[in-house]
């Protein structure tokens, strides 16, 4: 019998597969479900992006570019971070990829050595510790706290800091908990990685998706030196409702760019062609489409935060959230009660549950490495929302 590798086998599957995998079975024998567990806007790609990939078809741009990016491609996206982030960056410094998790899988692995360790603040997005033990090394978790809103502290930081460790990775807006570092917490834990001269991957695929007046600010500005220390993963999935289009990209030291950009030319080469014009329109164009998506969303999340109002008399709790377009309801209260008959032990077992129960699909926080809560997207249309948060209340009411 043929095994698989090691690296592969340590990798460990979805748990949320499971709840997917159930959820579909529902729809597919005719159930209505609501879905809070979208990762992805529900809005389409605006037309004038769509435009672009047509006209590059029409234009027979279907050819092997360079691997890294097309250079119009590259020079908008140093564009773009000189005009939003005031980061002086050169086409050799970028590269294009298939998605932002490529991105970040070629950080990693132009970055590790095999035993080295990357401290992931929890609760994380579920692929952070896969993808740094794919590339041999090991994750370190900091678990931050509600009270501190899922905000890691300098002195957090600095105790998890060992000779062997290599990088931080860092998420702002965050994906599970919307937590949006300030530009003063940013600078202070920056001191602390610029004490040990640790790199940073800073994911900021949520950049434009903030709220309540919170300001975006990449640690990458906060010096030249820091800079030096960081490579910046974007992408146009969120932004741009452009998540089936798979383009993101980086931005880092130029030895470390010219390395990754090596290393893709072996592996998948290219971003497809047509997808890489219809980015320039992104980046270069109507932005009225993504104001009036976060319009949208910064009212699903107004409604959102006011209905779990209600909620604190079941003794829940929520994260006010300043970015991306998630709430963790915590609901931890209710372990070593029953439904049912059935007896909560954790996450897992209240999102079973209200899908089973209430066909409501969300996403259990052990995913995220924190097993006290369950994520809601309000990445769904308004109504919906309302109906599936009533189906929740309901849930939590008739809990014994």
């Amino acid at each position: 019998m043929i095994k698989v590798s090691k690296k592969v086998a340590s990798i460990a599957p979805s748990l949320t597969l499971a709840i997917s995998a159930k959820a579909n079975e529902l729809k597919a024998a005719g159930e209505r479900v609501i879905n809070f567990g979208v990762g992805e806007p529900d809005f389409n790609t605006p037309e004038h992006i769509i435009q672009a990939a047509k006209d590059a078809l029409d234009k027979g741009y279907t050819k092997y570019v360079a691997a890294a990016g097309l250079p119009a491609l590259k020079k908008a996206i140093c564009k773009k971070l000189k005009d939003d982030n005031n980061l002086d960056y050169e086409p050799s410094q970028i590269v294009v990829s298939n998605g932002g998790k490529h991105a970040l899988f070629n950080a990693f692995y132009a970055i590790i050595e095999e035993g080295d360790e990357v401290i992931i603040p929890v609760p994380y997005w579920l692929s952070y510790p896969e993808l740094v033990k794919i590339c041999g090394g090991v994750p370190v978790y900091v678990h931050t706290t509600r009270q501190n809103a899922y905000k890691m502290s300098p002195e957090q930081l600095e105790a998890a800091i060992t000779p062997k460790t290599k990088a931080l990775i860092f998420n702002s807006p965050s994906n599970p908990t919307g937590a949006v570092y300030t530009e003063k917490e940013i600078k202070e834990l920056a001191k602390v990685c610029l004490k040990h001269g640790i790199m940073v991957i800073s994911d900021e695929i949520y950049e434009k998706l903030i709220y309540g007046g919170q300001k975006h600010y990449s640690i990458a500005q906060v010096s030249p030196e820091m800079k030096e220390l960081t490579i910046v993963i974007n992408g146009v999935s969120k932004a741009f409702a452009m998540t089936g289009w798979r383009l993101g990209y980086l931005a880092a030291p130029v030895a470390i760019a010219k390395a990754i950009s090596s290393f893709q030319s072996h592996t998948t080469s290219n971003v497809n062609t047509m997808t890489q014009y219809a980015t320039i329109a992104a980046l270069e164009g109507d932005k009225k489409p993504l104001n009036d998506m976060l319009s949208a969303f910064a009212a699903r999340r107004l409604k959102m935060l006011e209905m779990l109002e209600d909620f604190k008399k079941y003794g829940i709790s929520y994260v006010k959230p300043d970015g991306a377009f998630y709430v963790m309801l915590v609901c931890d209260h209710f372990y070593g009660k029953t439904y049912k008959g059935r007896k909560l032990n954790g996450s897992m077992d209240i999102a079973d549950l209200l899908l089973t129960e209430k066909k409501v699909a969300v996403t259990p926080s052990i995913c995220f490495g924190d097993d006290s809560s369950i994520r809601l997207s309000y990445a769904l249309s308004l109504e919906d929302m309302v109906e599936g948060l009533n189906h929740i209340a309901e849930f939590f009411a008739e809990i014994k």
